[in-house]
């Protein structure tokens, strides 16, 4: 149970390449502070376990949900979570959730945002984009999502491959709502007068 004055997360991992994204993001999500819920798409447990040597780790209170459960209560509009994160997002997710193809529980969530105005972002992982992509994240935009490439920075100088994705998943947090340490901020120049 989360505390009084924590966020209600639903964090959707895809098939899409950057599971550290979302191993990342899920470290730094704090169960005791927050209500935090987790789906994958059919394909992301593939990926995770190509790219995440030791698999995907949870901390203790992350409740999981399987793909084909419509019995969770962030799929109905009357109990709409405080934000959803598609991360990392794949194009296919990305172009159901624009058409609002809701054939799953991680899809319906998504549409659940949008349709009761609730921070829905993607963390999409893709390059080059072509037209319909585009088009995809132009409707999504206008529906209220919020697309968040996964655009590392590098002028803090990471030193390791976490780091690098922990720029990243800093703004994912920053957007959320939720505070961190992850990265130093953006400072403006002294004025040296």
């Amino acid at each position: 149970m989360c505390h009084l004055g924590g966020v209600r997360i639903l964090v959707a991992i895809t098939g899409a390449s950057g599971a550290i994204y979302a191993q990342r993001l899920l470290d730094n999500l704090d169960p005791a502070e927050h209500e935090v819920h987790l789906v994958l798409s059919n394909y992301a447990q593939v990926v995770i376990q190509q790219e995440l040597s030791n698999g995907l780790k949870l901390r203790k209170g992350i409740q999981t949900h399987g793909l084909k459960s419509m019995n969770v209560p962030f799929a109905s509009g009357s109990n709409p979570f405080d934000v959803m994160v598609v991360i990392p997002c794949s194009m296919g997710t990305m172009g159901r959730i624009a058409h609002g193809l809701s054939e799953d529980v991680l899809l319906r969530a998504a549409d659940v945002m949008l349709k009761e105005r609730r921070k829905l972002i993607l963390v999409t992982r893709e390059t080059p984009l072509n037209l319909i992509q585009i088009k995809n994240m132009e409707l999504l935009y206008l529906a209220g999502a919020l697309i968040l490439p996964a655009s590392p920075s590098f002028y803090t100088n990471p030193q390791t491959v976490e780091a690098v994705a922990d720029t990243v998943v800093a703004r994912v947090l920053d957007h959320m709502g939720v505070e961190h340490r992850l990265v130093f901020r953006w400072q403006a120049e002294q004025d040296s007068h």
